[in-house]
């Protein structure tokens, strides 16, 4: 299981191809991977910048993947993280989940990615033509979490 909080890209068939090496047991590999988009709430975004706490972020991310490993039979995850700025297009996240069979590795993938979304210390502030605003949790993100039995409470949801 890895993590990395990272500014610089990744290159998803790489990631993928190095979670799979030698695993011959493996036999579904599932991948999200999350991009910067142009727009949002009805604005235009020229830019996000993502912050974090060193450490602190990457212990979340670990007890994620530990969760996720608790409640499925997985052979092996990673998520990558990117901070700093970054522009419409560029990748944010990957996570990528590993098992012997595809439900686990859907379950797992969607899983990590619902909590990430609403328990991992990252802020995001996007660039807009009305200027910088940060993005605060959304209802929708916490109902999606409340799926798996957890509520997060981030936005009222």
């Amino acid at each position: 299981m890895a993590i990395r909080v990272q500014t610089q890209d990744f290159d998803l068939g790489a990631e993928v191809a190095a979670l799979r090496n030698g695993q011959a047991q493996v036999g579904a590999v599932v991948a999200f991977v999350g991009t910067v988009r142009d727009m949002n709430e009805g604005s235009g975004v020229s830019e996000m910048e993502l912050e974090h706490y060193p450490g602190m972020t990457e212990k979340a991310l670990e007890d994620i993947v530990a969760q996720a490993n608790e409640r499925w039979s997985i052979i092996d995850a990673l998520v990558i993280h990117r901070v700093g700025p970054l522009q419409p297009l560029d990748q944010i996240v990957l996570v990528a989940v590993t098992s012997a069979h595809r439900g686990e590795a859907f379950q797992a993938c969607e899983f990590i990615m619902d909590y990430l979304k609403t328990q991992a210390p990252f802020w995001k502030k996007e660039v807009t033509p009305q200027g910088a605003r940060w993005v605060d949790a959304r209802v929708t993100d916490d109902e999606a979490l409340a799926k798996w039995g957890i509520q997060s409470g981030n936005s009222g949801g």
